[in-house]
C-alpha cells in the first residue's frame, strides 16, 4: 500500500496538474520520482495536444471565414446580373406587346381606308405606312439594343459562375492540402516533359493575347530530372504560367528557362509585365492576397499560395524576384533533386 507521504505527493502532484502549475521535484531513482518524470511528459503532451487543436480550430474559422468573404462578391455579381437580366426580358416583353399591337391597329386602320375612295385610300396608306415603318425601324432598334445587353448580362453571370467555380474548387484542393487528406508523393520526374505540358495548358489563353513562349534547356543534353509529384507540379506551374501569361501584355512574350543547382533543378518563368513590387514580394505567397498593381484583373489570390504549398509538401519552394532587380515578373520554382 502507498504510505501516507506517497499519497499526499499523488494528491498534490493531481491538484498541481489542474491548476496548470505542476512541475517536477528533485529527481531520484525512487519509484515516486519515475512517476513524477511520467506525469510531466503525460501533461506536456496534453498541453501541447490541446495547443495543436486551438490552432487547427483557429486555422477552421480563418478558412471558413476566407471562403464567405471570397465567394460573397461573385455570388453578388451573379444576383445583381440578374437582375437586370430580368428587367432587360420584362422590357423586351413589353415591346414585342407594343409592336403586335400597333400591327392590329395597323389593319384595322387598313380596312377602315377601304371604305373611302381610292385616291384618299392611296393617300392615306402611303402617309400610315410611312409612319408605321418609321414606328417599326424605332421599336426594332430598340429591341436588338436590349438583346445586346441581354447577351452582355449572360456573358457576365457565365463569368461569375466560373470564377466561383475555380474559386470553389481551389479551395477544396487548398484543404485538402492541408488537413493532409491529399497526399503529394514524390518520384523521380523529367522537368522538361513538366514544362512542355504546363506551357500546352496555358497556350490557348496565350494564343488569344498574341503571346510567345521562349523556353531554355540546361546546357546538358541529359534529361533535368527531380523528385516530385508530376500531377500536383504542374497544377503548380501552371498557376505561375496562368499569372505570366495575364498580366504580359498583347504581343508580348514570357520566358521559361530550366537551370540546376547541386540539390534543386529551377524553373525560371519571366514575363513583360508590371512585375511585383519590393514590399508586395513579402505578401504575394500569402492566401488570399492580390498586388496593389492587379486589384482590377480576374483572379483571387489563391494560385501562388496554393503553388507554395504544393512545392513544400516535395521539399521545394518558390521564389519571387521583385522589380526593384528586374523589368517584368519573375518566379523561380525549385524542385529538389
Amino acid at each position: 500500500m502507498f504510505t501516507n507521504k506517497v499519497v499526499e505527493r499523488l494528491d498534490q502532484m493531481l491538484d498541481d496538474a489542474i491548476n496548470g502549475t505542476f512541475s517536477e521535484s528533485n529527481y531520484d531513482e525512487t519509484k515516486l520520482s519515475r512517476l513524477e518524470s511520467k506525469w510531466k511528459e503525460f501533461l506536456g503532451t496534453s498541453v501541447l495536444s490541446n495547443q495543436n487543436l486551438e490552432a487547427e480550430r483557429h486555422r477552421l474559422e480563418q478558412f471558413i471565414s476566407d471562403i464567405s468573404h471570397q465567394t460573397k462578391t461573385p455570388m453578388t455579381n451573379i444576383k445583381m446580373y440578374t437582375e437586370l437580366l430580368n428587367e432587360e426580358i420584362n422590357l423586351l416583353q413589353k415591346k414585342e406587346a407594343d409592336i403586335q399591337k400597333f400591327t392590329v391597329d395597323d389593319c384595322k386602320i387598313t380596312v377602315d381606308q377601304q371604305k373611302n375612295t381610292a385616291g384618299i385610300q392611296n393617300n392615306a396608306a402611303g402617309i400610315q405606312n410611312n409612319a408605321t415603318d418609321d414606328s417599326r425601324d424605332i421599336d426594332y432598334n430598340a429591341v436588338n439594343a436590349s438583346l445586346e445587353k441581354i447577351k452582355k448580362y449572360a456573358e457576365e453571370i457565365r463569368r461569375q459562375n466560373e470564377r466561383l467555380e475555380f474559386l470553389i474548387d481551389s479551395l477544396t484542393k487548398l484543404s485538402r492540402l492541408e488537413s493532409g487528406t491529399l497526399a503529394v508523393v514524390a518520384s523521380q520526374s523529367d522537368v522538361n516533359e513538366l514544362v512542355s505540358s504546363g506551357i500546352a495548358n496555358v497556350k490557348p489563353k496565350a494564343d488569344t493575347k498574341g503571346i510567345k513562349f521562349i523556353v531554355t534547356g540546361t546546357e546538358n543534353d541529359e534529361p533535368l530530372m527531380a523528385s516530385f509529384d508530376m500531377k500536383w507540379t504542374l497544377e503548380a506551374l501552371v498557376n505561375v504560367l496562368d499569372n505570366a501569361v495575364k498580366y504580359s501584355p498583347e504581343g508580348g512574350t514570357v520566358e521559361v528557362k530550366m537551370t540546376e543547382t547541386e540539390m534543386y533543378a529551377a524553373i525560371h518563368v519571366t514575363d513583360e509585365g508590371q512585375g511585383i513590387t519590393e514590399e508586395d514580394a513579402t505578401k504575394i505567397f500569402g492566401r488570399f492576397f492580390r498586388g496593389s498593381e492587379v486589384q482590377q484583373e480576374d483572379g483571387v489570390g489563391i494560385g501562388l499560395y496554393l503553388t507554395r504549398e504544393i512545392l513544400s509538401k516535395e521539399d521545394g519552394y518558390i521564389k519571387v524576384v521583385s522589380n526593384e532587380k528586374r523589368k517584368g515578373g519573375e518566379f523561380i520554382l525549385y524542385l529538389r533533386k
